[in-house]
């Protein structure tokens, strides 16, 4: 299917690996340009020539904290007249409730809401005076069915999810999109990481924890950043134009619910 968007500009956030790079692969592939950020220039180096070499598009790299002020001047600047946004930031760590104070709070706030409404702010002028344009924001399965040990990434999220659907609502009209997803376990680095915590928890092994986790999942294996990146570029694409304000769940039957 040709989504109909060669060309176009994206911003895709923390996309040096795991689910933002299958979405900047999947966006390169339909011929997007690329403006990727990531903390570690040097991984982030890496992945863009890998795209650069397989998809010809042109990509400029932003090696910084998404999450702070600086960084996400730097990205709009870097990514001035983008066409689609696919926020995205890592999960505050897992714990308990009497774990956390406010500074925790304010640091998941600050990185799973709050920085992805600033780069809508800063983005979605530009779209409405075009009149067409994209947001995908990465968020979590728990803003459907709240995961106890992420209770900072659940409240975050959750947050975010009540903005967009009222922001969602208020652009549409001139061409505008904006939609989430919400990933379950993937096979990425932050899945490994939780898997490592419940493996050191439980006195198992890292192989053992995963096993135990997949048998929860009815689709019985963790997803990939491949099929999750063909979704968010078929929600940036020219077929996505009715679809609004929605909240699309990728974890492969996990969340036990009926809507």
């Amino acid at each position: 299917m040709d989504l109909g968007i060669a060309g176009k500009k994206a911003i895709v956030c923390a996309s040096s690996k795991g689910l933002g790079r299958g979405c900047a692969e999947a966006l390169a592939a339909a011929g997007v340009d690329l403006v990727m950020c990531a903390r570690g220039a040097q991984a982030l180096a890496e992945a863009a020539d890998a795209i650069r070499e397989a998809y010809g598009v042109h990509v400029t790299t932003v090696a910084c904290d998404i999450t702070t002020e600086s960084g996400q001047s730097e990205v709009l600047a870097a990514g001035k007249g983008a066409d689609i946004l696919v926020t995205n930031a890592g999960g505050p760590p897992p714990g308990k409730w009497s774990d956390w104070d406010r500074e925790d709070f304010i640091k998941a706030l600050d990185a799973n809401m709050l920085t992805p409404i600033a780069l809508m702010k800063g983005c979605l002028p530009g779209m409405i005076d075009k009149g067409w344009g994209r947001v995908v924001n990465i968020t979590s399965q728990s803003v459907k069915a709240p995961i106890p040990v992420l209770g900072l990434s659940n409240a975050a999220r959750t947050g975010l999810t009540g903005y967009v659907a009222g922001t969602a609502r208020q652009v549409a009209e001139y061409g505008v999109n904006i939609n989430n997803m919400l990933p379950g376990i993937h096979a990425t680095n932050r899945a490994e990481a939780l898997d490592g915590g419940v493996a050191k928890a439980q006195n198992i092994t890292l192989e053992e924890a995963r096993k135990r986790r997949e048998a929860t999942i009815p689709a019985r294996r963790y997803g990939t950043p491949e099929e999750f990146g063909a979704m968010c570029a078929y929600l940036c694409s020219q077929h996505a134009g009715f679809i609004v304000a929605q909240n699309i769940l990728l974890d492969g039957g996990a969340t036990n619910a009926t809507i």
